[in-house]
């Protein structure tokens, strides 16, 4: 009879099949976002997707989706400084108003 696995790691491994994801670097970037990008951007733009080293963000006014294009490459850095999640891109989008 096998031994049990635990639930963490039997999601992690089905994470990381379905999108090449684990939940700690989901986590990372999710629970460490304000401390990566500081909390001028963080109040204007968050972290929506982590996919496969493709981080999507949404910013909440063109003009920040805009700053956040040009401070990509910072934010990937600080990502893996803070976070130590290794993101390869990020994606920005403005997030639709209601």
């Amino acid at each position: 009879m096998a031994e049990p696995v635990p639930i963490t790691k039997s999601l992690d491994g089905i994470m990381k099949s379905l999108r090449g994801t684990d939940r700690i670097q989901i986590g990372g970037v999710f629970g460490k976002w304000a401390d990566a990008v500081g909390p001028n951007v963080a109040a204007h733009v968050r972290p929506v997707r982590l996919d496969q080293g493709v981080l999507t963000v949404e910013s909440d006014d063109a003009a920040w989706a805009t700053q956040v294009k040009f401070l990509s490459g910072t934010i990937i850095t600080r990502l893996e400084e803070v976070a130590h999640v290794q993101v390869e891109r990020v994606e920005v989008r403005v997030a639709r108003t209601r």
